[in-house]
């Protein structure tokens, strides 16, 4: 699995990407789709085993990849991750943050090692400390065009009909972060935990990431930072923890009632796009495919939740952000 001399080789040719959570579902996808166009990927992954089966079974040339370690529950993983990626590769051309856990069954909060609660910990602080740090080695690109992307989620946005099931993610004044984000702590607002809005909590910061890497860094470094909804992805892993009735009906459910079924694969071809195509070189961009799909197949800009344009929320969060993964305000 070790193919440092072939990655050396690879990187003066090809541009590189980053992706979170590329062992299966939609990152594995993009990874694929990716590749294809020509770039070189690098799949930060937990299970390294698995995530070589996956890219072998999907039909991935061995030399379009590395796999590298990464548990973005831990944050110092994702800064060993940091570090041994710069001992590979001199720049980056793209980051996609991509992974996401998501526990609906949980009546009671897991915790990450720093003490945090394991979902905000895996799919916001993580990806925070991943982005700020990985700024660096976007800056050094020789490429006009670099581009980190993080994904969305219909639920953030309890404005569209796919958010309005309860719970709705509220992140409140972040009286959660402000008290450290520690046992007995564990929602954002501060409130008792639920499972499946802590999930939603941690995607709506997402956004606000997004938004404010974009207000803050765009005009002075050129890097394009945009989110994207790809669509309806019923049947991918992310819905491993939930009832087995409930992994059998909803992709049903979505192909044929509502019409938003998403194939994992084309999901994974739509974050290829917004990663790759000169069409999506806006920064600051929440791109949707819709939870309808329409004929044309085409994007559009989606307005994002209040909470997610709230700009005063999105410099708290920030700020707050930057305390608990300890990097400078």
């Amino acid at each position: 699995m070790d193919r440092v001399n072939s990655d050396r080789r690879n990187m003066n040719q090809k541009s590189t990407v980053v992706i979170t959570g590329a062992s299966s579902g939609v990152g594995l996808y993009a990874a694929k789709a990716l590749a294809q166009r020509g770039w070189h990927v690098v799949m930060a992954c937990r299970d390294l085993p698995k995530t070589e089966k996956a890219a072998q079974e999907v039909g991935m040339p061995p030399d379009s990849y590395t796999i590298m370690y990464i548990d973005l529950g831990s944050l110092e993983s994702v800064r060993q991750f940091v570090n041994n990626f710069r001992a590979r590769y001199k720049c980056l051309e793209a980051l996609v943050c991509n992974a996401a856990i998501y526990m609906p069954l949980l009546k009671e909060p897991l915790r990450s090692p720093e003490g945090y609660e394991l979902s905000v910990a895996t799919n916001h602080l993580g990806h925070f400390l991943l982005c700020n740090l990985m700024m660096e080695d976007l800056r050094k690109s020789y490429s006009s065009d670099r581009r980190l992307v993080i994904l969305g989620t219909v639920t953030h946005n309890p404005d569209e009909l796919g958010g309005k099931i309860p719970p709705r993610p509220d992140l409140g004044n972040f009286e959660g972060f402000a008290a450290g984000f520690k046992e007995p702590v564990c929602m954002i607002d501060g409130k008792n935990f639920e499972s499946v809005k802590a999930y939603k909590d941690s995607k709506v910061c997402n956004v606000l990431t997004m938004r404010e890497l974009h207000r803050r860094y765009h005009q002075p470094t050129g890097i394009i930072f945009s989110s994207l909804y790809p669509g309806c992805v019923a049947d991918t892993p992310l819905f491993r923890n939930h009832y087995p009735l409930f992994q059998k009906l909803f992709p049903l459910f979505q192909k044929n009632i509502t019409g938003g079924y998403v194939s994992q694969e084309l999901a994974g071809e739509r974050v290829a796009m917004v990663v790759a195509d000169p069409d999506y070189k806006q920064s600051g961009i929440y791109w949707s495919w819709g939870n309808r799909q329409k004929k044309d197949g085409k994007s559009f800009a989606q307005k994002v939740s209040p909470q997610a344009r709230d700009d005063e929320k999105a410099n708290r969060m920030w700020d707050l952000s930057a305390k608990l993964v300890g990097i400078p305000v």
